[in-house]
């Protein structure tokens, strides 16, 4: 119906063609070609954009419990978030990862075949360094492993690998086991390097160090649950409604959630000259007088005021006054 004129629009095309405004050879009809798309047999697509999708709604879930799991259990500061899911081929994926490389080789029980969990070095160093008591910085320059960081990057990837289940539990029942870590890509050869992959990446960041989490799922692997990989039946298999035990589950992890708090007991202003000049037993006179209450933050909140004293000949706090402005941060 677009190509349809009106006659005001036929009175005015007639009027530029008499003025001399308009060349009649630009007026003729233009063929319509047939669009052609290229198809390469040697990576044919498998996976459609909707079992693409699917995946990264999972992943997206999982990189949530990941973010919770390492942050509880490194106790700092972890973000892990999706940022593609790409089909490419097994040949691609391989010879991207390079040489010291973490790659966990897991079969993917039930399901026949295997996946590729690659870890970036910079991540696996800091993991290893937080692990042990540092600060969770990674290397000046990437090495290779030692039995003890590949026995403490095992314990890791298991427990990784454990959070899998719950993200994937509408697509199958998931029991995904660590059959070993390699090193050097050359000897993670799962499937043919024609074959074509799903690849997950995961941003990830742990304190102050930046570095890449990769999933690689062969389509062979999820060839048998393909038609659950998509958002109709993904949509339609979620829980509407929480049970009671998960409600009460929720609640419990919350009440042992550690929080930190800290007390403010004053501040004060100091020049460069006489900070650099502080002794032992110097005195500084804070902001603050011995009757004013403290500032007590939880995080970086402030939540309550209190008075300082002791207990039990312990230095403690008392409680005076609850803060409701939640939103005001220090």
């Amino acid at each position: 119906m677009g190509d349809i004129l009106s006659q005001s629009e036929i009175d005015e095309l007639l009027k530029a063609l008499n003025a001399g405004e308009i060349d009649v050879n630009q007026m003729k009809t233009t063929t319509h070609e047939k669009k052609i798309r290229n198809y390469d047999f040697r990576r044919p697509n498998k996976f459609a954009k909707d079992h693409l999708r699917t995946l990264n709604i999972i992943h997206e879930d999982y990189s949530r419990y990941i973010t919770n799991f390492l942050s509880a259990y490194l106790r700092t500061l972890v973000h892990v978030e999706v940022i593609s899911v790409e089909e490419i081929s097994y040949h691609e994926f391989n010879n991207s990862i390079s040489n010291p490389a973490v790659l966990a080789i897991v079969d993917f029980l039930p399901l026949s075949g295997y996946i590729i969990l690659e870890i970036n070095p910079n991540i696996v160093f800091a993991l290893i360094d937080r692990i042990l008591g540092g600060r969770g910085i990674t290397v000046d320059k990437i090495r290779g492993f030692t039995e003890i960081e590949l026995s403490i990057i095992e314990r890791i990837v298991n427990q990784i690998l454990g959070l899998l289940r719950e993200p994937w539990e509408n697509v199958a029942d998931l029991k995904p086991r660590l059959d070993r870590i390699e090193t050097n890509s050359q000897f993670a050869q799962i499937i043919s390097p024609n074959e074509m992959v799903a690849l997950i990446t995961l941003d990830t960041k742990i304190g102050d160090v930046k570095g890449m989490i990769n999933i690689c799922i062969p389509h062979l692997v999820v060839e048998p649950v393909l038609p659950r990989l998509s958002t109709r039946y993904w949509f339609a298999s979620i829980e509407k409604e929480i049970s009671p035990q998960t409600k009460k589950s929720i609640e419990n992890k919350i009440e042992d959630t550690n929080i930190p708090i800290k007390v403010i007991l004053g501040k004060a202003t100091l020049s460069v000259g006489d900070f650099i000049e502080l002794q032992k037993g110097d005195v500084i006179q804070l902001d603050t007088t011995v009757n004013s209450d403290l500032k007590v933050l939880v995080g970086n909140i402030h939540k309550f005021n209190g008075k300082p004293g002791v207990k039990k000949n312990r230095i403690s706090v008392k409680i005076t006054e609850i803060i409701r402005k939640e939103e005001e941060e220090i």
